[in-house]
């Protein structure tokens, strides 16, 4: 299947405004993508790319004073193939783990594992190792908190979003991630376009997507405690300990989002 995928930013800034954005398709999509997405500004401006120490591609810019409008298109092959399941997947040992892995068993700025040892243990100490206890976790989180885009709060913490239960697909992925630490599980953010592909669309307008990927049995698998169900057509952007690492924005200087739009669909072809 085909996907179009795109997004529409304008910030509004009363003096020039550097920023630094995290937009384009994760480089592990790169040989899917047939019509690329090119970052474009209006009024157009110079600006630069670099990798960042996770792997994402990330854009450098200096916003001028007045409205400027961020946007882009793509194009992207899928395999119309829904999330992997691998039930028989096991957790590894400590000492096991390759040391890419270990920066993903460590607190992060959204993950406060500190916290929650005591919890998590004794919710999930019983269930089994592996798979098992890594969606006993996704059921527990999405169980446990009320989705909404009014419950909306950049700065809400797992320990907060435990306790408050309720959030947005941030909030539900930096839970689960942080008991999947808290199990010696190394989970890792993801954040990417998301589609209503094969099931009905929510209400409200579409927004980037989060979600989370544990390592077991050797690679990382995806999990989604937000929906709790293997998705078609999911397209990653960038991976990080948390959403301070991917945020699709950091703005260094006053500015207003006057409008922010993000649409991804399959395009019917035959």
């Amino acid at each position: 299947m085909e996907i179009k995928v795109g997004y529409e930013l304008i910030y509004d800034c009363p003096r020039p405004t550097p920023m630094m954005l995290v937009l384009n398709i994760h480089h592990s999509r790169a040989s899917d993508i047939i019509v690329p997405d090119r970052l474009n500004t209006t009024p157009f401006i110079p600006f630069s790319t670099y990798r960042d120490s996770f792997g994402n591609w990330c854009t450098r810019l200096v916003a001028p004073t007045g409205q400027l409008r961020i946007a882009t298109m793509a194009l992207v092959k899928d395999s119309g193939e829904p999330d992997t399941v691998a039930t028989s997947a096991q957790q590894h040992s400590i000492e096991e783990l390759p040391e890419e892995a270990l920066l993903f068993l460590l607190g992060s700025r959204y993950c406060d594992t500190e916290k929650f040892p005591e919890v998590a243990w004794s919710l999930f100490g019983q269930t089994p190792s592996g798979w098992g206890r890594v969606q006993a976790i996704c059921d527990f989180v999405h169980n446990h908190m009320s989705f909404g885009y009014e419950h909306a709060r950049a700065t809400r913490t797992a320990w907060e979003a435990f306790n408050e239960r309720r959030g947005v697909c941030r909030d539900f992925a930096h839970l689960a991630i942080t008991f999947c630490r808290c199990m010696n599980i190394p989970a890792r953010y993801c954040t990417g376009y998301l589609g209503d592909i094969g099931v009905v669309p929510p209400p409200g307008p579409m927004d980037f997507a989060a979600w989370f990927e544990a390592y077991l049995g050797g690679r990382w698998y995806t999990f989604d405690p937000r929906n709790n169900m293997p998705r078609i057509g999911r397209i990653l952007i960038a991976r990080g300990r948390d959403a301070i690492d991917v945020a699709i924005a950091t703005t260094f200087g006053p500015n207003t989002l006057v409008s922010f739009k993000v649409w991804t669909d399959e395009v019917m072809t035959g």
